[in-house]
């Protein structure tokens, strides 16, 4: 348990069955009654946003998350197998469990992957469930294109732009001198073209 005059963005808290993570936070002290803290929290599961008022100093159930180190090893299907580098035990996650950053994956690649160790209770016994939250892909990656429309001398001088296909099928905006073959570097957080590698 933490106080709710302790969350800040980032911490992960429990609140009616369910992981949210804190986005903004804003202690309010007005001139009559109890201070309060307004939150804006995001559901882990499921991305969507809420608003969320604590008591000042109201106890808060702190989210049992653990960060493994996972390398991706092979799709089986529309499954998708990780390996644990400690124990080497695997885990087969789905694309929806990885979000949308899934068209980077590539075999071998390591990850974080974030779960929950969420308490419930069965037959009058508490036993700890884990359960996946998100994957964390590295923030640049390295992917050939496979795809884009042939590039035209002089075209550096106008910084235009144009699609192209990375070898996990993920499509990207590049400039448009680069083509087929190419390797490039991309921000998995934000689909953007970073440079040739």
């Amino acid at each position: 348990m933490i106080s709710s005059n302790d969350l800040r963005p980032g911490v992960a808290i429990e609140l009616e069955g369910k992981v949210w993570r804190v986005v903004e936070f804003l202690h309010v002290k007005p001139g009559k009654g109890a201070a309060f803290v307004r939150t804006k929290l995001k559901n882990a599961q499921s991305g969507s946003v809420n608003e969320h008022t604590f008591r000042a100093g109201e106890s808060v159930a702190e989210a049992n998350l653990e960060k493994l180190t996972m390398q991706y090893t092979y799709k089986d299907g529309d499954n998708f197998v990780f390996m644990d580098m400690e124990t080497f035990e695997e885990s087969t996650l789905i694309a929806t469990q990885i979000g949308d950053r899934v068209k980077y994956l590539t075999e071998g690649m390591e990850v974080n992957v974030v779960f929950w160790n969420q308490t419930v209770e069965k037959n009058g016994k508490k036993e700890v469930q884990k359960q996946v939250l998100e994957v964390e892909l590295p923030n640049t990656v390295v992917l050939t294109i496979i795809q884009t429309d042939p590039g035209v001398r002089g075209d550096t001088a106008t910084g235009g732009t144009k699609p192209a296909t990375v070898e996990t099928g993920a499509q990207v905006m590049v400039p448009l001198f680069i083509s087929e073959g190419e390797k490039i570097k991309i921000d998995t957080r934000d689909d953007s073209y970073i440079g040739r590698e």
